[in-house]
């Protein structure tokens, strides 16, 4: 009877503990959790390094300001396509493989950057190291989000998201300790933390709902019938849907997963143009029409993103308890009406500084602790990585869009910089209202009871 009991308590341990970290385990669970936060901290390092080093290494390439600006404008187009090639090759050719490929070429084009000579090489080793970099998002949300359990899925990776922050004082610290030495030794020694955690994630396997459908798949394409593997199915699947390519399913096909995406699109469109204003160009905004310190401002900010990594599990409790869609919806409200105070009280610095320090938490930590999350769960197995993958380059293609709106404004109000603001920070952040559109999904659902 005693040995019934104990191990009746031991299954009710290891669902338990499936239920948060997996159907492989803790340990396993933890592993990729710790490279999963790792990876998306280091593609943040990678990218916000030439953010640091570039007054050195437009000196040393005898940059002019245009070929500066073109360099970021060509970084933005690249880092549209290659997180939606890497979605489709996802859910086609594995997870883990698109994993280690992101993060390795991150790796060996930061390396190669100390060896540029001129303008053309930094664009495209730069662009290619940062491209692959931000591909990351897309696949380490696919990833955790397959493997974890079902139970705190949305706070454990919004720890993960937290890893952008973490990533920027990397940059930093890795900046200040070897920019003695020259920019092309931050670089070289860059790739070094990449390949490390690269080399971990040798371990990582796919996820098991995954690797079960891809099997059904391949039964299904040998010419069996669907009668004769039944049984083996252990994730539900739409297995007709499933035999067709992905971008297909997605766009060819009426029906649940395309209207939830273009919800999606559209939410993120507005929250991501918004999101240049006052994230972006936000130390250049207040300096130049403000009259701000360019010292202070640079210090807000570097506060802001310091204190800013607690609000992405922050926001991720929250999505744990009031649902993830109620999260965005409460930061849509939020952001132009601090948006709005900001104004307001801008020639009031101290106010406005901490007005300030709220409009970037809702503008990163609760909106991305809770809302990449819900990426992830929203759609099937069959088509998760081309859909976030597909978001990830979406994402970029707003924020290009926003940097262009930007410009054109700029322009036009020169003399009325705070109607720059008020259509951008708040007009385009009333946009994010559009997530009252989205599915509500609740916490703790299985994936395949959302969406097959």
């Amino acid at each position: 009877m005693e040995n019934v009991k104990y191990k009746e308590q031991e299954e009710e341990k290891i669902n338990a503990e499936k239920a948060v970290w997996g159907s492989r385990g803790r340990r396993y669970g933890i592993y990729l959790f710790a490279v999963a936060l790792a990876g998306w901290a280091l593609a943040s390092y990678n990218y916000n390094l030439l953010t640091l080093a570039y007054p050195n290494v437009a000196s040393a390439l005898h940059l002019t300001s245009v070929q500066v600006g073109e360099t970021g404008t060509i970084i933005s187009l690249v880092s549209i396509f290659v997180p939606i090639l890497l979605g489709y090759w996802m859910d086609t050719r594995g997870r883990k493989v698109m994993w280690m490929l992101a993060l390795g070429m991150s790796a060996v084009f930061t390396g190669l950057t100390a060896l540029v000579t001129n303008f053309a090489e930094l664009v495209i080793f730069r662009a290619i190291a940062s491209s692959f970099g931000l591909s990351e998002l897309g696949i380490s949300i696919t990833i955790v989000n397959e493997s974890l359990g079902p139970k705190q899925r949305g706070w454990l990776y919004s720890w993960v998201q937290a890893g952008w922050p973490l990533g920027v004082f990397i940059a930093s610290g890795m900046y200040l300790a070897f920019i003695g030495f020259g920019w092309k030794v931050v670089f070289a020694v860059g790739a070094i933390p990449l390949i490390v955690v690269m080399i971990g994630r040798y371990w990582i396997k796919d996820p098991e709902r995954y690797l079960n459908l891809k099997k059904i798949k391949d039964m299904l394409k040998s010419g069996k019938r669907k009668e004769e593997i039944a049984g083996i199915e252990e994730y539900a699947a739409d297995l007709e849907a499933a035999q067709h390519l992905t971008y297909r399913q997605i766009f060819g096909t009426k029906g649940y997963v395309r209207n939830q995406l273009i919800k999606i699109m559209v939410t993120w469109f507005f929250y991501a143009s918004s999101w240049v204003l006052t994230n972006v160009f936000i130390v250049y905004f207040v300096v130049d029409y403000y009259g701000w310190s360019i010292t202070y401002a640079a210090t807000l900010l570097l506060i802001s993103s310091g204190v800013g990594f607690f609000f992405y599990p922050l926001g991720g409790f929250l999505g744990e308890r009031l649902g993830r869609k109620n999260v965005l919806v409460y930061t849509a409200i939020a952001t132009p009406i601090l948006a709005v105070l900001f104004i307001i009280a801008v020639h009031f610095i101290l106010v406005a500084s901490i007005i300030y320090f709220f409009i970037y938490q809702v503008t990163n930590g609760t909106w991305s602790g809770a809302g990449y999350a819900y990426w992830g769960e929203s759609f099937p197995t069959r088509v998760r990585g081309t859909v976030v993958g597909f978001l990830a380059g979406w994402f970029n293609v707003s924020t290009f869009v926003g940097s262009l709106i930007y410009t054109v404004l700029i322009v036009i109000f020169i003399k009325t910089p705070m109607l720059v603001w008020l259509i951008m920070a708040v007009g385009l952040a009333v946009g994010e209202l559009f997530s009252l559109t989205l599915k509500k999904i609740e916490p703790g659902t299985v994936l395949e009871d959302i969406s097959v």
